[in-house]
């Protein structure tokens, strides 16, 4: 698209009202969208002046609350439905500069929380393009079933236990969530549940994500986190066929004994295989040694320390009292857990978070990458992991034994990719996930179009 915008082939107008007539068939369809301004963004999109590596094509921000002027948010809870802004966030700005012109928002769950998108403010669920009766992931489900329906190319897309990476799985899109203090997260936050969450997007191709990557890495002036700098541009490491050999990793058990379906392990034996036959030195391996009951706890408690953040501040500044249906029962069972907790809880859930990266680090001495499913089990049917009923901790519990390879690297600022290498024979994605050393974004990308090339799936695209 950027290549014909410059070319002068095609104008950011036409491909906005493409973009957004795809919104209003296949995006309703999907529930995928909030906060749509399709008019004003085609006036927008027709003045447009050219800028950066996309020169100006439609794109979609998520509804994480990441700051815009333009975007109201919800972070999917009816109690911070229409937040304003009276600034854009860092990272909205470089998206701009980038020549990406968002016109929407993509859905999520209540306060981006749960691996499904299926948030009453939202209407009704996301649906999975794929397979309708099955989720299309969380948090970042509409930007991920978006990408999949072709309604963009890229959308963004946040991680704070896997929310890039598990819609991206669900939905069969590329999805890299980047290490710690790569992207930036201010002027209005320095990060996000103790370090754990980071910004990105979801992209049908690797290229795609260099070059977003490109654009919106890089540090921010008075950020608390810093990633290594990055030694050349991501769009011409995805360029290299000529890649040396590593030694990758493959894991095929998960801590606890956690169960793993039998479709993963496929995929991850047909990814292997790849990795082999491109000259790769492909080694089985355990998992390192951690107290993955205990991490669940800490990711629980950090959690639930911020949904008490977001619920005070908001009421401090309505002057309102809590209602009943401000909350889902889930985060409603989270809010009430988090107002428990005490100080040094929270500190020593923090601690828990640096003894993983540690282990991590210690292990990533031996090799280059790690290989693992992305998932444990295909993606869930829709109502299986419902905010509705139960418990918080229960739920998170949940999501740890399907979402087992996601939350500790976040927890040790690892960056990773969901790669959409395999499907069942009805369709379904089936993904494995690459996982690098910290800031080495370059290795994953690198071996990721190689094995796109090796294995494309550009052209597999869900039925409308």
């Amino acid at each position: 698209m950027a290549a014909r915008l410059q070319s002068g082939e095609i104008s950011s107008g036409e491909l906005m009202r493409c973009a957004v007539e795809l919104a209003r068939s296949r995006g309703k369809t999907l529930n995928a969208l909030r906060y749509e301004q399709y008019e004003t963004s085609i006036e927008l999109a027709n003045t447009w002046l050219q800028r950066g590596a996309f020169g100006g094509i439609p794109f979609l921000l998520k509804d994480s609350g990441l700051p815009s002027t333009r975007f109201p948010s919800s972070v999917g809870s009816r109690l911070l439905n229409d937040t304003t802004y009276e600034c854009n966030g860092t990272l909205t700005d470089r998206f701009e500069q980038a020549g990406l012109i968002a016109f929407a928002r993509t859905t999520v769950p209540e306060f981006c929380m749960v691996a499904t998108t299926e948030a009453v403010v939202n209407g009704g669920p996301t649906l999975n393009p794929w397979d309708r009766s099955r989720s299309a992931g969380g948090s970042s489900g509409g930007a991920a079933a978006a990408v999949a329906a072709r309604i963009v190319p890229v959308a963004h897309g946040s991680d704070g236990g896997g929310s890039i990476r598990i819609p991206a799985a669900c939905c069969g899109v590329y999805g890299l969530k980047a290490s710690r203090g790569r992207v930036p997260m201010g002027p209005l936050r320095g990060e996000g549940w103790g370090g754990m969450a980071t910004d990105g997007v979801l992209s049908v191709t690797v290229r795609d994500t260099a070059a977003a990557m490109d654009a919106i890495s890089g540090y921010e002036p008075g950020a608390p986190y810093a990633a290594p700098p990055k030694t050349g541009a991501y769009l011409d490491v995805v360029a290299e066929s000529a890649i040396k050999p590593l030694r990758i990793a493959v894991w095929r058990s998960a801590w606890n004994d956690i169960a793993i379906s039998s479709e993963p392990l496929h995929a991850v034996q047909h990814s292997a295989d790849l990795l082999r036959s491109l000259g790769h030195t492909v080694i089985d391996s355990a998992p390192p040694a951690i107290d993955y009951d205990a991490f669940v706890l800490a990711h629980a408690c950090i959690l639930a320390s911020n949904i008490v953040l977001a619920v005070d501040t908001r009421l401090a500044l309505t002057g309102k009292a809590l209602q009943s249906d401000d909350l889902e029962p889930i985060m409603l069972s989270g809010y009430e857990q988090g107002k428990r907790l005490m100080a040094k809880e929270y500190i020593a859930s923090v601690n828990r978070l640096h003894a993983i990266g540690r282990a991590m680090e210690a292990y990533m001495s031996d090799f280059d990458l790690i290989l693992t499913p992305a998932l444990t089990e295909l993606p869930v049917k829709l109502g299986e992991l419902s905010t509705q009923r139960g418990e918080f901790l229960d739920l998170r519990k949940r999501v740890s034994r399907y979402a087992t390879f996601m939350a500790a690297f976040n927890a040790s600022g690892q960056p990773a990719a969901s790669l959409p290498l395999f499907a069942t024979a009805e369709g379904v994605p089936v993904a494995t996930q690459l996982v690098g050393r910290f800031g080495r974004e370059d290795m994953i990308l690198s071996v990721s179009a190689q094995l796109e090339r090796a294995a494309p799936w550009r052209q597999r695209k869900p039925a409308f």
